[in-house]
């Protein structure tokens, strides 16, 4: 009980920090750096697979990676870029907050049902392939939606 409150506790602080960024990051160009980094940074969390209690089978990497490509879709949904100036910002959106917090809850629950069956290794396993994916494929979609604006951005500067 105590890992799950840790846990649980650990995911709000990374959510509330999550909305700080957010909104800062607003204030600033983006970029291409900006918006691959941190699934690249996330990615040394995979080395937890080297040790055995946190190894998951092919199936439920699988599960976890394509739950949080679904959850992704209201990130992606939130996540729009404007032109000001010669830069491309990512615009601040107000349903982000509660989209993170939504996503959190349905984590907890999703954790709370899956750790009465399954370990707290493999729950752990499964809960960073759940937010991997689900980074990974929201930080590609922000790519994409970034270099269709900078090649508009490029080709109105042409003119």
């Amino acid at each position: 009980m105590f890992w799950l409150i840790a846990s649980t506790i650990a995911a709000a602080f990374m959510a509330v920090t999550m909305i700080f960024v957010r909104l800062k990051a607003a204030k600033k160009p983006a970029s291409v750096k900006k918006i691959l980094l941190p699934p690249l940074f996330m990615s040394t969390g995979a080395l937890m697979f080297v040790f055995p209690p946190f190894q998951v089978s092919l199936l439920q990497v699988i599960e976890a990676m394509s739950v949080g490509v679904v959850f992704s879709f209201f990130l992606i949904k939130s996540s729009k870029f404007e032109i000001r100036g010669n830069a491309i910002y990512l615009i601040p959106s107000k349903s982000f907050i509660f989209i993170l917090f939504g996503l959190l809850v349905v984590r907890i629950v999703l954790k709370l049902y899956l750790g009465k069956t399954i370990s707290l290794g493999e729950t752990s396993g499964m809960f960073f392939l759940l937010a991997f994916g689900m980074i990974l494929s929201w930080r590609i979609a922000m790519l994409y939606k970034f270099k269709k604006l900078e090649n508009q951005l490029h080709t109105k500067n042409a003119l």
